[in-house]
């Protein structure tokens, strides 16, 4: 692909809106969190969703090991979420320190959400330099205010 539609093929996937939230996943005593901006309802019956994790992160061995995983959607203002998930997490590291959080069905829930998702993996794709993981929703919890985050990127060759 030469440089002019490298970039208009960046312009135009940076366009495509996404949301954002944190993905958390535990296996045995083991537990993590991610910021995740690809997050996709997937089907409906049975309820299904899409998440793409960047390979390698320490989070992609814990859905691997155990086939589940949490979608936590953020709210509007994402800020102290983004400051806190952004630098991103080690296994090890204590990805919740300071957090309200709680173990749900499929891994954690944090506090500072505006809905929930308990996944437990169906499927998943290799996509390059993602993982893309298909899971039906087993449990959710929804506040009753509050809209999801939802942007758009400059480029769409980076988060």
């Amino acid at each position: 692909m030469d440089e002019a539609m490298r970039e208009q093929v960046g312009r135009a996937l940076g366009r495509i809106p996404s949301g954002c939230a944190i993905v958390t996943a535990r296996s045995g005593e083991k537990c993590t969190g991610m910021l995740g901006s690809w997050v996709q309802q997937a089907g409906f019956e049975p309820p299904m969703i899409s998440v793409a994790i960047r390979r390698g992160r320490p989070i992609e061995g814990l859905i691997e090991a155990s086939g589940e995983f949490v979608i936590n959607l953020l709210g509007e203002d994402p800020t102290a979420m983004f400051r806190h998930f952004g630098k991103g997490f080690e296994l090890g590291q204590d990805a919740f320190a300071g957090l309200a959080v709680k173990e749900v069905a499929c891994g954690i829930e944090i506090a500072d959400q505006v809905a929930r998702l308990s996944v437990r993996v169906r499927g998943r794709c290799e996509a390059g330099d993602h993982v893309i993981y298909v899971g039906e929703v087993v449990e959710a919890s929804a506040k009753e205010a509050g809209r999801a985050y939802v942007h758009t990127r400059k480029s769409g060759w980076s988060y």
